[in-house]
């Protein structure tokens, strides 16, 4: 109702101000205004400030927003108070009828959801793991992202399909596989125990002690160096050469399997894979098909380029002077074919920041080649997620991988969850674990996208302030209150006087339908994050200085309508966070 009231007050001012002009014959061009949103309480819901025609009307800002107020009350069709603070006119809405309307609308399956996308086809594309070692933090914060993003496009009325690309070939998967044939012997995950993800990445890691120790004296370097050797078996795989396409088989395998699991735990599903593998080809032809038709040049050494100078870069590389692709020409490739696949309205890709020059010159390439849609491509870029004591490092075996932190996760709340509660085991560990998964989804999603963060393990199991155990704890708060009332929908209140908490909440409430087409719009999870936050804490408040169950008649009546419309508004922000609700915990 909120969105409504603010676009009819946004209307009656406009006209309010031209009738102004026209009863003080200004001849002069008055630009439409738009309302804002007060920064101190007290000082109503929706305020327009009227600095900007003192030079028309010759008047002072203050004097025109009186003027302006005495013809807005006049022409009102609303009972909303319209006061003046200042140079403000301010606009105070009648709490009492947002409820009204609330408690009617809260009662649609359909609340909450909007249509600004309503038609759309948009692919969403992310996690995008690679086959030489485990999901990690960072992939973490991806798969929360795309998850969520991809569920507040769905309620906004897109047709989202999720899609997952593997990074299954390359010279860095060779580094894997090279280290495995050196050092690995007979082992594998079976044989070790070591989830198959876990045991193939630590031969990634083992690649890198090879080629430091290798490399170390320069005096001593002998060749083919494990990085060469990485080449001439990246050469091998692309000419299919039997025993290497038979280890990469394996491995990947071991690794997918392991991902796999991962993936079942933290709830992340996708519509479609890609796979690199089966798509770099796609991309080496339309890199030919550019070279011919003059897109694209041939450099001295062989290796294919284009120039880039019309978008202020230098030029890029496209195909190696071996004829070997690298990550933008199976890009190339990937993009044309899932357009085949799924003409979509638009494109979204969820990519760490340090990627931004690659997309920025994937979609200019495309434009190149004469690919209409490649105008609708977007780079939902996000900033890293470091530690305390610096940056991940696969390579380097410093990376935090997503089941260790999932593992310490759950091993917290649990020891959180058995000293308060007297559980079974299993009990325990499900809610420990609905906890763990909140505790990181949360904690990655509250910080806006662009951001970069520190992820620290404790702050983000904390049960008080800005955290999502928080949240679930609050959610269990209201499921418990309306248990112990017996009731289990909204009803009918004769009469009511809304207090000053109350009023709060309820616009709270009201305004969550708006939260989830901004955080939509601008593909930002943290919008809602944040709301969510607010309304908790106001609910939290509410309960306390104002008794639910101890109330009487309609006075309890109402209180319990407001605790059911807040439970309904948790569950659904919930799931568009990926955060699991707990009736109890």
């Amino acid at each position: 109702m909120v969105k409504e009231l603010k676009s009819y007050y946004t209307e009656l001012i406009n006209n309010s101000i031209n009738e102004l002009k026209n009863e003080k014959n200004i001849d002069a061009e008055i630009a439409p205004i738009e309302g804002e949103i007060p920064p101190k309480e007290g000082m109503g819901d929706y305020a327009f400030p009227m600095f900007s025609f003192s030079k028309q009307f010759h008047l002072s800002p203050n004097a025109i927003a009186e003027e302006v107020k005495r013809i807005a009350l006049k022409n009102s069709t609303k009972d909303d108070e319209i006061k003046v603070q200042g140079p403000y006119v301010n606009i105070h809405f009648n709490k009492d009828d947002i409820y009204k309307a609330l408690v009617k609308d809260v009662e649609n399956p359909s609340w909450g959801k909007n249509s600004h996308y309503k038609g759309q086809k948009i692919m969403i594309e992310f996690s995008c793991p690679n086959t030489n070692k485990p999901l990690h933090l960072g992939h973490m914060r991806n798969d929360a992202l795309g998850e969520s993003v991809s569920s507040l496009l769905k309620e906004s009325g897109a047709e989202v399909l999720k899609v997952n690309l593997v990074n299954d070939r390359g010279v860095h998967i060779c580094k894997s596989m090279l280290a495995y044939q050196k050092f690995g012997g007979n082992d594998t995950p079976e044989s070790t125990g070591i989830k198959g993800d876990h045991f193939v990445g630590d031969y990634y890691v083992k690649f890198n002690t090879w080629q430091t120790e290798s490399t170390k004296d320069e005096n001593k370097i002998t060749h083919p160096t494990p990085d060469e050797m990485a080449s001439t078996m990246l050469e091998k795989w692309e000419s299919e050469d039997k025993d290497t396409l038979e280890l990469w088989n394996k491995m990947r395998t071991w690794t997918l399997d392991g991902i796999a699991e991962t993936y079942k735990r933290t709830g992340i599903k996708f519509d479609k894979y890609y796979y690199e593998s089966q798509l770099y080809k796609k991309g080496k032809s339309e890199i030919l098909r550019g070279l011919e038709k003059g897109i694209f040049y041939k450099d001295k050494d062989g290796a294919i380029k284009v120039s880039l100078a019309p978008i202020g870069l230098d030029e890029k590389v496209l195909l190696r002077s071996d004829g070997t692709s690298i990550y933008i020409t199976q890009d190339i490739g990937t993009a044309i074919e899932r357009h085949n696949d799924w003409p979509y309205t638009s494109c979204i890709y969820v990519v760490g920041n340090e990627q931004e020059y690659h997309f920025k010159v994937l979609f200019y390439i495309l434009s190149l080649l004469g690919y209409p849609w490649s105008k609708n491509l977007y780079h939902l870029s996000y900033g890293m997620v470091n530690l305390p004591n610096g940056r991940m490092k696969s390579r380097e075996g410093t990376v935090v991988d997503a089941d260790d932190l999932l593992d310490r996760l759950h091993a917290l709340s649990l020891s959180s969850i058995k000293a308060e509660r007297n559980l079974t085991d299993e009990k325990a560990n499900d809610i420990a674990e609905k906890v763990a998964l909140a505790a990181l989804n949360y904690f990655l999603l509250s910080a806006s996208p662009s951001r970069d963060m520190i992820f620290d393990i404790n702050k983000s199991l904390e049960f008080q302030g800005n955290t999502g155990p928080y949240l679930q704890y609050m959610g269990a708060r209201v499921s418990a209150i309306l248990r112990q009332a017996g009731e289990e929908g909204i009803k009918d209140v004769t009469s009511f006087i809304l207090t000053e908490n109350e009023k709060k909440l309820v616009a709270l409430l009201d305004d969550y339908p708006n939260v989830v087409e901004k955080a939509a719009i601008e593909k930002d999870p943290s919008i809602l994050a944040t709301y969510l936050y607010s309304l908790s804490s106001t609910f939290s408040k509410w309960y306390h200085d104002e008794p639910i169950l101890k109330a009487e008649g309609d006075l309890r009546t109402l209180r319990l309508n407001i605790s059911i419309m807040f439970k309904k508004v948790l569950e659904k922000a919930f799931a568009l966070l990926h955060i699991p609700f707990l009736e109890e915990m």
